[in-house]
């Protein structure tokens, strides 16, 4: 691995393991940064703390690096949620300040990873595919039925 900045020392063993698995994945699609942010859905200061350890990546971001590097995703999907669960959290946030308004997204969690505690607090792109599907169905029901009446009524 040239180049890497080494990773802290107190990173538990799972983690490190995965770390060193995405970088010789970057390496391997010999991509920079740069490159592999336009290659991907995910900027290139994204890649750079993925890289270094600072954040753990979503599973999309896995995904998309296994399929630019040539690697079947299924394969460090494991590595990935075993570093997940052993990543270590961050410090706690000191207390909001009152009136401060709270902020709950986590802007690096794409909707697809959301965790299921989470994903009951409303309506998420998947909920407005249905409805719209659903809509569809129905008006499409709706069609059938009115032209098999018309039919009907012409014999």
């Amino acid at each position: 691995m040239g180049g890497w900045q080494p990773l802290p020392d107190d990173l538990p063993a799972e983690v490190r393991n995965f770390v060193e698995q995405l970088r010789l994945l970057k390496d391997r699609t010999g991509l920079s940064l740069v490159a592999l942010g336009a290659r991907t859905a995910y900027s290139k200061s994204s890649w750079h703390r993925y890289l270094n350890a600072t954040q753990p990546p979503p599973r999309q971001a896995v995904v998309a690096l296994c399929r630019v590097a040539g690697v079947d995703p299924e394969r460090i999907g494991v590595r990935w949620e075993l570093a997940v669960q052993a990543w270590p959290r961050p410090a706690t946030v000191p207390d909001r300040v009152e009136g401060g308004e709270e902020y709950r997204d986590d802007p690096t969690l794409p909707w697809w990873d959301t965790p299921p505690e989470e994903a009951g607090r409303g309506p998420g792109p998947g909920g407005r595919l249905l409805r719209y599907a659903l809509v569809l169905l129905l008006l499409l029901l709706f069609t059938v039925v009115v032209g098999v009446v018309a039919l009907a009524s012409m014999y």
